[in-house]
């Protein structure tokens, strides 16, 4: 199934050109130069800015052209999804639930916070790909059935589960020197250390202070242990996290790290995910609150703003009426 040619038509001829720049002209000498000084980290982190941008220079055309669409014409894209092919739609979604690269230094389009794109997008990727492909590249008979989180203590047992991820939702991490950064992490990386500069997301200790009086909360990264164990040890002086799983804990699914609530050992009508990237949770879009990515503005007050809405949560005994209600507003 393809998108019909007179939208296609339309959207390469409306979108070919942006910014005055030629989206379907191949990347300079100097980008793929960037791109590769960038492997290392994006190994360390789950920060996906050097292979899920949303500039002209890194997308690639098909899908710039596409996503542009998208944000044009929401109700038509909704209206016509039956008519994508799979492969494409979720290559889509992928694209445009990446954060842009530290090369142009643009947060990701706003947009995307129109969510129920992206839960459709989600949904409709997911379904249409399993059920026309013979193999599943993800099948969760062969995921272990063992719990990723021990029982609950006491102290949090009956309340609602939140995950909450790392890297652009609560802090933002470099290789690069940072003359401000809140902690330096050393790190060996092939028998070499290091210095990994870390930036704490504007109002993050209030938030985890107050998550952790109200909720059982799990830090759920895909960034390696190695990195992302001591970041939380200084990061979280609250003791808000009751767990800590990290990248061997995810799904590896069509390219990207997956959280998978459904093998937390919660029920899902009590677990909510927090993360900037909806890539991870493509398997539950219901069950996520979606927050945009954060690098570096100190004006952020995005955790700050999420506070009332969560206090509203710890008293719900099921947590998608009132997910499906900011849904709805958003």
């Amino acid at each position: 199934m393809r998108l019909p040619s007179d939208i296609i038509h339309s959207v390469v001829s409306e979108n070919t050109k942006i910014e005055g720049r030629d989206v379907l002209a191949e990347g300079t000498e100097e980008d793929e130069a960037y791109e590769q000084s960038g492997d290392s980290e994006e190994e360390l982190t789950d920060d996906e800015s050097y292979d899920s941008c949303e500039c002209e220079y890194c997308i690639p055309p098909t899908e710039q052209v596409l996503y542009m669409f998208c944000l044009k014409n929401s109700s038509k894209i909704l209206n016509n999804l039956e008519s994508f092919q799979p492969n494409l739609l979720l290559s889509l979604f992928l694209h445009m639930s990446g954060v842009c690269c530290q090369r142009c230094q643009r947060a990701r389009l706003q947009e995307i916070r129109s969510w129920h794109i992206v839960r459709y997008l989600c949904q409709t990727a997911v379904l249409l790909t399993w059920e026309q492909t013979n193999t599943r590249q993800y099948d969760r008979q062969l995921v272990p059935t063992e719990p990723l989180l021990p029982q609950p203590p006491s102290n949090v047992s009956g309340k609602i589960c939140v995950v909450i991820d790392l890297d652009e939702t609560l802090v933002h991490s470099s290789f690069k020197p940072v003359n401000n950064a809140d902690f330096i992490i050393p790190v060996e990386i092939d028998g070499t250390v290091h210095q990994v500069y870390v930036l704490k997301r504007p109002h993050v200790d209030e938030f985890l202070k107050r998550m952790g009086e109200m909720f059982e909360c799990v830090l759920f990264t895909a960034s390696l242990s190695k990195y992302a164990d001591p970041v939380s040890d200084l990061l979280d002086k609250h003791g808000a996290f009751q767990s800590r799983l990290f990248r061997e804990s995810c799904v590896f699914h069509r390219g990207n790290y997956v959280k998978d609530l459904g093998r937390l050992g919660r029920d899902l009508n009590k677990v909510i995910i927090i993360d900037n990237s909806p890539a991870s949770y493509i398997f539950h879009p219901d069950n996520a609150v979606p927050v945009a990515s954060w690098f570096d503005d100190v004006s952020d007050t995005e955790l700050l703003d999420l506070i009332p809405f969560f206090e509203r949560l710890s008293r719900a005994d099921d947590v998608y009426h009132l997910l499906s209600q900011q849904t709805a507003s958003s």
